[in-house]
C-alpha cells in the first residue's frame, strides 16, 4: 500500500540504527517488549520502517533530558514511513502517530518532526484551503504584484465597539488592505463579539459602496464550537469575508469544521508556536506544521518576519514563506502572514530571498506610530514593496518618497 513519510531531527547516545528502530517500534505495531499477536505477517501490514539515517554531528551535552549513559550524543536525520492502512483518511490519528508518544522515548535527547510527505491517496480526500493565497488577495481588492497590507487593532484588548469602529474608519482611508482583531480579544466584557462585528463591518461595506474595495477585517471567532459557529455565522449576517482562529488552542478537528464552510478565508493565528518550536530538537518545524493546517482548510497561516521582534531566526521565517507555496496534494497554496516588528525596511530582505509578493505583510507599530499618522504608514508600506520589487534599494526608495523616508527615520536606527 501506498505509505506516508516522516523525517525526524534526532540526538541520542543509543546507536543510531537502533534508536531509530525504537522509534519506529513504538509508533506503529511495537511495545517495549514482543506480545502475542505481533505477528511477521502483522509487522509486514502494520509496522513502520525506518527508510533512511543521514548522519550529523556528535556533541558532548544532551539537548533535552534523556537515557543518558555515556558523553556522546549523536545526531542523523531519519525518514521513517507508515502504511496509510494504519490511519486511512483520520488525520488526527496520523498526528497523533507523529508526533504522539515518540517524545517521551527516553533513548532520544532531541526529537523534531521537521516535515512529512501524503500520497496521493489522500488527494480528494480533504478540501484542504478554499481560499489559499491568491483568491484571498481577490477577496480583499489586492491586485498581483503586491502584497496585502495589514495591521492589529492595538491596544489588543479594552477598546469598546465604538472606539474599534472609529479606529477601523481612520485605517480603511489611509488605504489598508486587511484589519485583524487581536488573537487575545474575542468578546470582551466592553465589546460584545455582535455589536463588535455589525460597527466594524458597517465601516467596511461604507467604504465598499463609496469606493468598490472592500477592506478585508479579520474577527477572532475561538471558542468551543458551538462558539466558532455562531460566530461565523454573524460575521457571514454582516458581509464579512475572514475570521481568525487560534488554531493551536481550537485544535485540529474544530478548525476542519469550521475552514469545511468555505465561505469565509480562515485566519490561523499559531499563537503557543513557541511552545511548540523554540528548542532546536524538540516539536514541530513549520513545513510539518504548515502541511497539517493546510489539510484542516487554513487560508493564512502566521511565520514571523524577517528581523522580528521575537526568538525566530530569518533563516526559518524564509523557509517558513517558501513552504506555504510548495507543492501539497491537490490543495492551493497558504498566504503566509508575515508579521512582529515589522515595518517598511524588511520589505526588501523579505523580498529578495523569497521572490514573491502572495503574502499578507503586517505591520502595527510600523503603521499606527509613522510620523505621517496611519496614512503615512500604509503609504510607506506599499512604497517599499514596489521599490522592492522594482529592484530598488531601500535608500533609493526612501529618496523618492516622503513616507518611506520617514519611515527609515523613525525606526531604521543607524
Amino acid at each position: 500500500m501506498d505509505r506516508i513519510t516522516a523525517h525526524y531531527l534526532i540526538e541520542t547516545p543509543y546507536d543510531l540504527a537502533d534508536a531509530a528502530a525504537v522509534l519506529a517500534g513504538e509508533q506503529s505495531s511495537g511495545t517495549f517488549v514482543s506480545v502475542p499477536g505481533e505477528t511477521e505477517e502483522l509487522k509486514k501490514r502494520f509496522a513502520a520502517r525506518v527508510e533512511n539515517i543521514e548522519v550529523l554531528e556528535t556533541v558532548e551535552n544532551p539537548s533535552i533530558p534523556g537515557d543518558v549513559y555515556n558523553s556522546e550524543f549523536k545526531r542523523a536525520k531519519v525518514s521513517v514511513s507508515w502504511s496509510i492502512g494504519n490511519f486511512q483518511d483520520n488525520i488526527p490519528t496520523l498526528i497523533s502517530t507523529l508526533q504522539g508518544n515518540l517524545y517521551e522515548l527516553r533513548q532520544f535527547t532531541g526529537l523534531k518532526l521537521d516535515d512529512f510527505e501524503l500520497p496521493t491517496w489522500y488527494e480528494g480526500k480533504f478540501k484542504g484551503p478554499a481560499f489559499g493565497a491568491e483568491d484571498t488577495k481577490v477577496l480583499a481588492d489586492v491586485k498581483p504584484g503586491r502584497p496585502m497590507i495589514g495591521t492589529i487593532i492595538k491596544p489588543s484588548i479594552g477598546m469598546s465597539p465604538e472606539e474599534t469602529a472609529k479606529l477601523v474608519k481612520d485605517l480603511i482611508e489611509a488605504g489598508i488592505d486587511f484589519i485583524k482583531d487581536d488573537e487575545l480579544m474575542t468578546s470582551s466584557s466592553n465589546s460584545p463579539f455582535k455589536k463588535r462585528v455589525e460597527l466594524i463591518m458597517r465601516e467596511v461595506n461604507h467604504f465598499q459602496q463609496k469606493t468598490g474595495k472592500k477592506v478585508m477585517y479579520a474577527f477572532n471567532i475561538s471558542g468551543d464550537l458551538d462558539t466558532l459557529k455562531k460566530n461565523y455565522d454573524t460575521i457571514l449576517k454582516h458581509k464579512g469575508t475572514c475570521a481568525i482562529l487560534s488554531i493551536n488552542s481550537v485544535g485540529w478537528s474544530g478548525v476542519k469544521e469550521i475552514a469545511d464552510r468555505g465561505q469565509l478565508s480562515i485566519h490561523g493565528h499559531r499563537n503557543g508556536w513557541g511552545m511548540l518550536n523554540r528548542h532546536p530538537l524538540l516539536g514541530i518545524n513549520f513545513p510539518a506544521y504548515a502541511k497539517l493546517w493546510r489539510l484542516a482548510g487554513v487560508d493564512q497561516l502566521h511565520v514571523n518576519g524577517i528581523r522580528n521582534k521575537f526568538w525566530e531566526s530569518d533563516e526559518s521565517v524564509i523557509r517558513s514563506i517558501k513552504s506555504c507555496s510548495t507543492t501539497f496534494l491537490d490543495h492551493k497554496k497558504l498566504l503566509p502572514v508575515v508579521s512582529s516588528g515589522q515595518w517598511g525596511g524588511q520589505a526588501f530582505d523579505t523580498y529578495k530571498f523569497t521572490n514573491t509578493t502572495d503574502l499578507l505583510y503586517m505591520a502595527g507599530g510600523g503603521i499606527m506610530a509613522h510620523p505621517s499618522g496611519p496614512t503615512g504608514g500604509v503609504k510607506a508600506l506599499k512604497q517599499a514593496w514596489e521599490g522592492a520589487v522594482n529592484g530598488k534599494t531601500l535608500e533609493e526608495t526612501a529618496k523618492e518618497h516622503k513616507e518611506f523616508r520617514e519611515s527609515v527615520e523613525k525606526f531604521g536606527g543607524k
